[in-house]
C-alpha cells in the first residue's frame, strides 16, 4: 500500500546490450535500498541495445536520485520518465484457472469481455492470456478468483511513448 507521499514511477532505460548490464542496474537499486516493483528487459530493433522498463515507488526526491545514479552507469544510453498520459503502458498475464463443469462457460464469457485469449485447454483448467493496463489485468484476476486460480504469472509493465517520438 502506498503512503500518501509515494507514487508509482515508470522509467524507460535504453542500455548497451551486453552481459552484466542488468546486474549493474539492479545492483544500483539494491545498494541504495530502493525496491523494484517490476522490471522488463528486451533487445531493441538494434541488437546492440536493450530497453528496460523499471517500475519503482517513492517520491520525487527518490525518482531524481534514481535517475542521477542510473545516468552515471557507462552502459546507460538514455533514461525517460514515462508519464501515463504520454505513454502506452501494458502488462501481460497468464492465468491458469479451474474450469471444470458449468463454470467453464462463465469463465470463457468473462475472458471474452476482457478480450483475453484461451491459450491452453485441459479437462479441469484453462490458461488465459490477457494484455492491457494494470487495472484491467487486476479486474480480470478478481473476477476469476472465485473459480480458483491455480497459477498466475505477470510480465511486469512495459511502456512506450505515444506518437512519433522515439527513444534514442
Amino acid at each position: 500500500m502506498l503512503n500518501s507521499m509515494e507514487e508509482k514511477y515508470v522509467l524507460s532505460v535504453l542500455v548497451e546490450n551486453h552481459a552484466g548490464v542488468l546486474s549493474r542496474v539492479s545492483g544500483l537499486f539494491s545498494r541504495r535500498g530502493y525496491n523494484i516493483d517490476s522490471l522488463t528487459v528486451c533487445e531493441t530493433s538494434d541488437p546492440a541495445k536493450s530497453r528496460m522498463t523499471i517500475v519503482v515507488r517513492g517520491d520525487e526526491h527518490i525518482l531524481d536520485q534514481i535517475e542521477k545514479q542510473l545516468s552515471k552507469l557507462v552502459e546507460v544510453i538514455s533514461i525517460e520518465h514515462c508519464k501515463p498520459s504520454e505513454t502506452c503502458q501494458r502488462e501481460m498475464a497468464l492465468i491458469k484457472v479451474k474450469a471444470g463443469g458449468p463454470n467453464r462457460a462463465v469463465i470463457l464469457e468473462t475472458c471474452n469481455i476482457f478480450r483475453a485469449h484461451i491459450v491452453d485447454v485441459a479437462a479441469e483448467s484453462l490458461i488465459v492470456e490477457a494484455t492491457g493496463s494494470e487495472d484491467k489485468i487486476s479486474s480480470l484476476i478478481r473476477l476469476l478468483e472465485p473459480y480458483g486460480i491455480l497459477e498466475l504469472l505477470k510480465s511486469g509493465l512495459t511502456a512506450m511513448d505515444r506518437g512519433a517520438k522515439v527513444m534514442e
